[in-house]
């Protein structure tokens, strides 16, 4: 599926979307740019889970747990990891995919050879000929 979003507040509500059709054990694999709205996905899906806490990118903790929704969100952010060693010293595969909450990761190509199977790819990017808040997010 591929769709266009042309301000912040549509990718927010897409992703909204997209979380309020959770069952759990999702994985969801975000992936684009610097700048290109990554975060603005990740508040719009917590949104969706019914969460109402702020939710910033994890940078430099590379998890944050987020409990108070219908799911349990698992929020990595891994642009800092080292190697895909690292993941299972925070508790990856523990969480990955568990049933009750949905994992979201973003920056997903840097750890590639641990990704389950069955995930979904969110892939964000930017046409600036098309305006400055231009999208094109293709999920998949």
């Amino acid at each position: 599926m591929e769709r266009e979003t042309y301000s912040p507040r549509e990718t927010f509500e897409l992703a909204k979307s997209l979380a309020e059709q959770a069952k759990g054990g999702e994985v969801y694999c975000l992936d684009g740019d610097l700048g290109v709205g990554k975060t603005v996905f990740a508040q719009g899906f917590g949104a969706g889970l019914g969460i109402t806490e702020p939710i910033a990118s994890p940078t430099f903790t590379i998890l944050k747990e987020y409990h108070e929704g219908r799911l349990t969100l698992y929020h990595f952010d891994v642009y800092r990891i080292g190697s895909e060693d690292e993941m299972e010293e925070i508790g990856f595969y523990d969480l990955a995919g568990s049933p009750g909450s949905v994992t979201l990761i973003e920056w997903s190509k840097l750890i590639e050879g641990i990704l389950p199977k069955d995930r979904t790819v969110v892939t964000i990017e930017k046409d600036p000929e098309k305006g400055f808040d231009y999208r094109l997010i293709r999920i998949g």
